[in-house]
């Protein structure tokens, strides 16, 4: 079994305060008579379910198409957890056993919200997570929620610290009907040049 775990990417999505709205605008149509329709889209590179770039929080990081592509393709463990908003601490999977994963899909109340809100709180990672889960070998890290860290946080720890540890994330990703349990995660940035982050087509394949 397939599960679409992507957010529909229309005008209506939700993007991160100022940031810039999709649009997708004609430029030849068969209602006027051209061969084919033509359209131009417009977009920030964190919209709907994305991976961050290393760029997008360090000067001389990876741009989505020198990101290591094998991190988005593997095992991944979808794991359900209560807490509605501030930082994610190991104990707060407490209810399962981590080892012997390699991604980590975190679902939170967040996969409830229709695409065009916004959660007006959300979980996010703590770098006592992101160095727990790096010493268990885990290689990708995955939110339902907007960001991996506080909606206001300006130096962006997690960020960084996935960084420092080898890790890389996913964030906005739709969780609401799939089962906690393994399957295999596949979710390839696209290879952009320059761009900070790269929207995904994120999907999970049963194991069995």
């Amino acid at each position: 079994m397939i599960y679409d775990i992507t957010r529909r990417v229309s005008p209506q999505t939700q993007v991160w305060p100022g940031d810039a709205p999709y649009q997708c605008q004609p430029l030849l149509r068969l209602s006027e008579g051209a061969s084919v329709n033509l359209t131009t889209l417009t977009l920030s590179a964190h919209t709907g379910t994305h991976a961050d770039a290393y760029y997008h929080f360090i000067a001389g990081g990876h741009h989505p198409a020198t990101m290591p592509l094998d991190a988005y393709i593997g095992r991944a463990r979808v794991v359900t957890v209560s807490k509605r908003n501030g930082p994610l601490a190991p104990d707060d999977f407490a209810h399962i056993n981590l080892s012997g994963g390699e991604r980590l899909l975190i679902h939170s109340h967040v996969s409830d919200l229709e695409d065009d809100q916004w959660p007006d709180e959300f979980p996010y990672l703590s770098e006592e997570l992101i160095a727990h889960l790096a010493s268990l070998n885990y290689r990708l890290i995955g939110l339902d929620s907007p960001s991996v860290d506080a909606f206001d946080s300006k130096e962006l720890p997690c960020h960084h610290a996935l960084h420092r540890h080898g890790l890389v994330n996913l964030e906005s990703l739709l969780l609401r009907a799939v089962p906690d349990g393994d399957y295999e995660l596949i979710a390839l940035p696209l290879k952009l040049d320059l761009a900070c982050g790269s929207p995904v087509r994120a999907v999970l394949r049963s194991l069995d």
